[in-house]
C-alpha cells in the first residue's frame, strides 16, 4: 500500500524537525532513512526516491535549520551530533527499530557518526559521494575554503542581516547556476529544474546555521570508528567528484570490511540527480542479495 504521512518533532532543546514517511508501506523491507547533504532539503534524492518507493518504505527529514526543520533554542546547537541524536528521536517517534541508513556528502558523515553512536539500530549502510570526515581538507583538493571559514562564519555571525541579503540575492540568480553548471555537475545529464530547489533552498536558509553546520562538519571524522563496522555496506562514489574526491571513497572501502563500491564514471558530486537509475538499481541489488544477512542481524 503506497501511503504518505509527514509530521514535526520538538526536541529537548526546542528544535522543530519535519519528517515523512512515503512508499510501499507493506513491502516487508527494512525502511530507507535518507539523510541530505548540507543545505539540501531533499531535492537530491527526488529521482532516487521515485526508483525505490513503489518497493520500499522511505523516511525522509530535514535537519535542524534546513527545508521546514527549525533551529533549538540556542541555535549553536547545530552539526553532526545533533544530527544522529535528533535522526534517533525521529526513528523512535515513527515505531522505527532498524533501518537502512542512506546519506548524500555529508549526509554520510550522518550516517557514519549514528552507527558509531547506535549500532544496533542500522541494518546497512550506503553512502552516496561523501567521506568520513573533514571534508574542507579534501574539498577540490585543497583546504583554503577550511582556512577561510573561521572569518566568513565570524562574518555573518556579526553580519547576519546582510549576509541574508547577499544569499538571497546570488543563490537565485543565473550566476548560480552557470557556475555550478561549469565546475561541480556534469551538466549533459543534469537539468536545470534539477538544481533550482537547490538555489532557492539556500536562498531561503539562515547563512549563519548553514556555516555553523559546515564549521561543524569540517571538524568531525568518523575515520577511525570505520574498521568497527560490520554490517552490510555499499559505498557509491564519482569519479569526477570535486566535493569528495573518489580516493575517500576507496579509502572506505579498504576500511569497512566486506563493503561494496560502485563507481559512477564520468559523475560528479552530483551523481545522484545524474545517474539515478543506475543508483538506484545496485541498491536493489545489493539490498536484496544482502537481505538475509540483515535479517539475521535484525
Amino acid at each position: 500500500m503506497r501511503a504518505y504521512s509527514e509530521d514535526f518533532l520538538t526536541t529537548d532543546d526546542g528544535a522543530s524537525l519535519w519528517h515523512a514517511i512515503l512508499g510501499e508501506r507493506d513491502s516487508g523491507r527494512a525502511p530507507l532513512v535518507m539523510c541530505d547533504g548540507i543545505g539540501c532539503s531533499g531535492y537530491a534524492f527526488k529521482h532516487l526516491i521515485r526508483h525505490l518507493a513503489p518497493r520500499h518504505t522511505i523516511v525522509r527529514w530535514n535537519y535542524r535549520g534546513h527545508g521546514r526543520s527549525g533551529l533549538a533554542r540556542d541555535p549553536r546547537a547545530i552539526g553532526l551530533n545533533e544530527a544522529a541524536t535528533d535522526l534517533a528521536a525521529i526513528l523512535d517517534a515513527r515505531g522505527i527499530e532498524r533501518a537502512v541508513l542512506v546519506g548524500h556528502s555529508i549526509g554520510v558523515q550522518v550516517i557514519l557518526e549514528f552507527h558509531r553512536r547506535f549500532p544496533g539500530r542500522v541494518l546497512a549502510l550506503i553512502p552516496i559521494c561523501g567521506t568520513y570526515g573533514n571534508p574542507l581538507d579534501t574539498f577540490h583538493e585543497t583546504d583554503i575554503v577550511k582556512k577561510i571559514l573561521p572569518f566568513v562564519v565570524s562574518t555573518a555571525e556579526r553580519f547576519p542581516e546582510l549576509s541574508r541579503g547577499v544569499t538571497g540575492a546570488i543563490m537565485p540568480s543565473e550566476l548560480a547556476y552557470q557556475f555550478a553548471n561549469l565546475v561541480e555537475v556534469n551538466r549533459h545529464l543534469v537539468r536545470r529544474e534539477d538544481f533550482e530547489p537547490y538555489f532557492s533552498h539556500l536562498a531561503r536558509m539562515d547563512p549563519v546555521a548553514f556555516l555553523r553546520m559546515l564549521e561543524a562538519a569540517a571538524a568531525h571524522t568518523t575515520r577511525d570508528h570505520l574498521p568497527s563496522i560490520r554490517v552490510p555496506t555499499l559505498i557509491v562514489a564519482a569519479d569526477s567528484d570535486g566535493f569528495t574526491p573518489y580516493r575517500l571513497s576507496e579509502e572506505m572501502h579498504a576500511a569497512i570490511e566486506k563493503s561494496e563500491l560502485l563507481t559512477i564514471f564520468s559523475g560528479t558530486h552530483a551523481a545522484i540527480i545524474e545517474q539515478p537509475e543506475m543508483i538506484a538499481l545496485r541498491m536493489e541489488r545489493f539490498l536484496r542479495e544482502r537481505g538475509p544477512f540483515m535479517a539475521q542481524a535484525a
